[in-house]
C-alpha cells in the first residue's frame, strides 16, 4: 500500500461552517421558523467539528475511514477531513536507533563485539501504519539482523590485503546502509546512514588477539629495519669502493657487512670491539 492525500479543507473555514450552522439552527430555533430544519442544521455542524485536526510540522496524519485507508495528511496546520474518521499520528522526524552491543562471529570465526547506529525516517506513512505491525520495533530488530550479517561477511583484522571491518569503516557503513534500505523499504522507511559505534574482540580473547596484533606489528618493524639497513650497508661499501679508502677482498667485505648488519638491526646499542689484528 503506497501514501496518498487525503482529503482536506481548511480548517479555519470548518470552524466559520460549524459555527453558521448552529447559528442558523438556532436562530431557527428561537424564531419557530422551520424547527425541524434547526435541529438539521444543529446535527450537520457536528461533522465538520469530528474531523477537526491539527498537524504539527514533521508530523503525518493516516486517516481511515470505516477500516479504509482514506489518505494521508502531512501539511501542518488546522484542516478539516473526512467526517468520523480515523486519524494516527506518524512522525517524519529524523531519529537515531542505538543498538545494543552484539556479539557475533566474524568470517574467520572470531568472536567479536560490535554495535552500530541506524539514522532514520519515515517517508511513506501507509506502509509504515499498514505494511508492518509496529515499524519502530520493525527497525530495531532488522537493524541488529543486518548489522550481524554484514559483520559476518569481512574479518575483524586483515593481515593481508583485503576488507575488514577495523580497516575498511567506510565501505563496511555503506554497506550497512544498503542492506538496511532493502530491509526496511517495505515499512516505508529511509535509512540516512548506518555506522559502527563499537567494535571490539570478545573478552575471552581479547589478550590472545592483542598478543598476535604486537607480534605482527613487531615483524613489520623488524621487516622495515632490515631493508634499511641492507641500504645502508649497500651505500657504506659502495661508498668506499668508489673513494679508494681501502680496498676490499670478498672476506673483509662479508666481514663488514656482518657488523653492519648486527650493529644497525639490534635492538641494543653495539659495544665497538677495536681489532688490532688482521683478518688472517
Amino acid at each position: 500500500m503506497k501514501e496518498r492525500k487525503a482529503w482536506v479543507m481548511n480548517g479555519f473555514v470548518g470552524l466559520l461552517l460549524v459555527l453558521a450552522l448552529v447559528g442558523g439552527g438556532l436562530s431557527l430555533l428561537i424564531t419557530e421558523t422551520s424547527p425541524v430544519l434547526g435541529i438539521v442544521l444543529i446535527i450537520l455542524s457536528v461533522l465538520p467539528l469530528s474531523s477537526l485536526t491539527v498537524i504539527q510540522p514533521n508530523q503525518a496524519m493516516v486517516v481511515t475511514f470505516f477500516g479504509s485507508y482514506a489518505g494521508t495528511m502531512r501539511e501542518s496546520g488546522m484542516w478539516v477531513t473526512v467526517p468520523f474518521s480515523g486519524r494516527k499520528k506518524v512522525s517524519l522526524r529524523v531519529r537515531n536507533f542505538n543498538s545494543a552491543k552484539l556479539k557475533v562471529n566474524d568470517i574467520d570465526g572470531n568472536p567479536i563485539e560490535i554495535a552500530a547506529v541506524v539514522v532514520f525516517r519515515v517517508v511513506d506513512s501507509a506502509r509504515a501504519s499498514f505494511d508492518v505491525d509496529n515499524y519502530e520495533q520493525f527497525v530495531e530488530i532488522q537493524s541488529e539482523t543486518a548489522l550481524r550479517h554484514v559483520a559476518n561477511k569481512y574479518p575483524y583484522d586483515s593481515y593481508e590485503n583485503g576488507y575488514s571491518l577495523r580497516g575498511n569503516s567506510e565501505e563496511v557503513a555503506k554497506e550497512l546502509s544498503r542492506e538496511l534500505q532493502d530491509r526496511l523499504s517495505v515499512a516505508g522507511v529511509e535509512v540516512l546512514e548506518a555506522r559502527l559505534t563499537h567494535l571490539a574482540y570478545s573478552t575471552e580473547i581479547a589478550s590472545a588477539m592483542l598478543q598476535r596484533q604486537q607480534a605482527t606489528a613487531i615483524l613489520a618493524a623488524r621487516a622495515k629495519i632490515v631493508e634499511g639497513a641492507v641500504g645502508m650497508v649497500q651505500l657504506a661499501i659502495s661508498q668506499l669502493q668508489e673513494e679508494g679508502v681501502v680496498e676490499l677482498d670478498e672476506e673483509r667485505k662479508a666481514a663488514m657487512i656482518n657488523n653492519l648488519l648486527v650493529a644497525i638491526v639490534s635492538d641494543r646499542s653495539a659495544n665497538p670491539v677495536i681489532n688490532t689484528g688482521s683478518l688472517y
